[in-house]
Formats: structure tokens, C-alpha cells, sequence
């Protein structure tokens, strides 16, 4: 399967952008003030391993998806390359 060089760079576009959002939620979650993420005692709540498993699995998918991206676009250099 061949990826577009718009497909590709979006795919990589997206990888990025899933960490950037994702660090810095992980960051906000830390310093969560509310007391949603920490209770009085200062033990994480269910809210907070519930939203920092779903930044992990971000992170996962957001470096796979960015990984096929990058992937997409050395494929289509080499082409060039080669042509």
C-alpha cells in the first residue's frame, strides 16, 4: 500500500499534534488544584488514573499513527529518488 505525500504529512501532522495536547493535559492532570484528580490527602482519584490511561494510549496511537506517516513520506522519497 502506497500513501499520498498529503495523507502522509497528515498522518505525521497528526502524531505531533497528539503529543502536544497530550503532554500538556499530562501536565495540567498533574497540577490539578480542583481536587478531581487528587483527593485531600493527596492520593490520586479514579478520575486521574482513568485520564492519564487515556493519555498513554494516546501517546500510543499518536506515535504509531506518526510513525506510518514519516514511513509514508521516506517510501515516497526514495521514488523520487529513484526516478
Amino acid at each position: 500500500m502506497k500513501l499520498s505525500r498529503p495523507i502522509s504529512w497528515f498522518l505525521l501532522a497528526f502524531g505531533v499534534w497528539s503529543w502536544f495536547i497530550w503532554i500538556t493535559f499530562v501536565k495540567n492532570l498533574w497540577n490539578d488544584a480542583s481536587g478531581l484528580a487528587f483527593d485531600d490527602a493527596g492520593d490520586p482519584t479514579g478520575y486521574f488514573w482513568v485520564h492519564l490511561l487515556l493519555a498513554v494510549t494516546s501517546f500510543l496511537l499518536g506515535t504509531a499513527i506518526g510513525v506510518i506517516g514519516l514511513r509514508g513520506l521516506r517510501a515516497l522519497r526514495r521514488a523520487d529518488d529513484e526516478k
